[in-house]
């Protein structure tokens, strides 16, 4: 046996090496430098045409103004290419004027490269249709490995080799392969996922005919029915036993019944506001001492925007079953209401004639739905009345326009001569000399 393995050795060291020393004079060999001068060449000659070029073309793209912004990207797009565009071609012409004028075998190296170089830009071009950047990364990265693979033709041996790497999980056995296999449908199928997801929610918020409550469960419907299918049909593509999501679900529902019942609760409250169309986006409301319009319904929580900027993250179970005031829940009209006093010896029909003129003078009060005045009091000093007024538009703030009629009351009063009271106190003084009253 000993003989027998020596020979062996040797005989496979002496295939090593008459293997590697034809190898070696292959890549020796004057034409193959011939072939690297000129890729080296054409790709100097493709750095300096871009770097002259370059400045250029960025400012002839500064200057197109009026071009649609998906144009303008796409110019942007091809201007950081710049250096690739140039040497593709370059380098496949002379591909085609050497295999015109001697053996092919003169440039298969230069074909090589060229496929490369070509590959390796369609890839970076085609990259730029993804907008998250690490998946963009990740995908360029591994569709440049593949390509280079293809092209020098070591893709079955790429196979074989992550094959063999294999990590045993009890009955389950998992391959690197598998494991690629696995990102990349998981990343081709989620994306496509995503793709579908925003187009029809382009075309569901298009839809006048559907209330925005239904818009946006219809966008969620569709976005765990797509992002859902596509990780199953991932998962089935690479050989994965969905039989045992089974066990995984039975465990989850558990967790759900000990540990996320709050999770649980605001996500059917959510699914509660959207159908009973009870709240929507751009409804302005009030819940305790919060007050702002809606800007979004989300799966566990309502954004609710005040009008000093701050962004409430009210949870779906509170607008449930919290006492929550919808201000343009039917309509988008708002009553509002502002208490004032004059004197006594003002003419009341007067006063209400004045304020109802000057809560009209303010551009946000309505007059189809003309202001009313009103008396509710005859107080120690002054005459009470309540002024009501209309507005459709309560996002635009409430205090502000408070504001605006208090003011127009006030120029309004003063240019008539009607005096707001103030509370007056007279004083005696008793003693036994006669004094004069002293009023404050």
């Amino acid at each position: 046996m000993e003989p027998d393995l020596f020979e062996q050795t040797a005989s496979y060291g002496l295939d090593l090496y008459h293997f590697l020393r034809i190898q070696l004079g292959a890549l020796l060999r004057p034409w193959v430098g011939y072939q690297l001068a000129i890729a080296v060449s054409l790709f100097a000659v493709a750095h300096v045409a871009a770097r002259m070029a370059g400045p250029r073309v960025h400012g002839w793209l500064r200057a197109r103004e009026g071009w649609p912004m998906w144009r303008m990207r796409t110019a942007l797009v091809l201007h950081r290419r710049l250096r690739g565009l140039i040497f593709v071609p370059m380098i496949w012409a002379a591909i085609w004027v050497l295999r015109e004028t001697t053996w092919p075998s003169r440039s298969f190296l230069l074909a090589i490269i060229g496929n490369l170089a070509l590959a390796w830009l369609v890839v970076a071009l085609a990259a730029r249709l993804i907008a998250n950047k690490p998946l963009r990364a990740a995908v360029q990265y591994g569709a440049w490995i593949w390509l280079t693979l293809t092209v020098l033709g070591q893709t079955e041996e790429f196979v074989a080799l992550m094959s063999r790497i294999t990590v045993d999980m009890g009955s389950l056995t998992i391959s690197a392969w598998m494991v690629v296999q696995a990102a990349v449908a998981v990343t081709v199928l989620l994306a496509t996922a995503r793709f579908l997801s925003r187009t029809s929610a382009a075309r569901i918020n298009a839809n006048e005919e559907m209330s925005p409550s239904m818009r946006v469960l219809s966008i969620k419907a569709v976005q765990v029915a797509l992002y859902g299918s596509a990780f199953l049909f991932a998962m089935k593509a690479v050989g994965v036993d969905l039989t045992g999501l089974a066990v995984l679900s039975g465990a989850i529902g558990v967790g759900l019944g000990f540990g996320l019942q709050k999770v649980v609760s605001n996500l059917v409250s959510g699914i509660i506001i959207l159908l009973d169309k009870s709240i929507k986006p751009g409804d302005v409301i009030s819940l305790g001492e919060t007050f702002g319009w809606i800007n979004a319904l989300g799966a566990r929580y309502v954004s609710v925007v005040t009008r000093d900027g701050r962004e409430y993250l009210i949870p779906n179970e509170d607008m449930i079953t919290g006492q929550v005031v919808n201000w343009s829940h039917s309509n988008e009209f708002v009553r509002l209401d502002i208490f004032f006093g004059t004197a006594y010896a003002n003419d009341p029909h007067e006063v209400r004639r004045i304020a109802v003129e000057a809560a009209l003078s303010v551009k946000r009060v309505l007059e189809s739905k003309p202001p009313v005045c009103h008396i509710v009091g005859f107080g120690d000093s002054s005459v009470d009345y309540i002024l009501r007024f209309w507005i459709t538009d309560p996002t635009a703030g409430l205090t502000n326009v408070r504001g605006a009629v208090y003011l127009a009351l006030w120029d309004a009063f003063k240019d008539n001569g009607v005096a707001i009271p103030f509370p007056q106190r007279e004083v005696r003084m008793l003693g036994g000399a006669e004094s004069e009253p002293a009023a404050s």
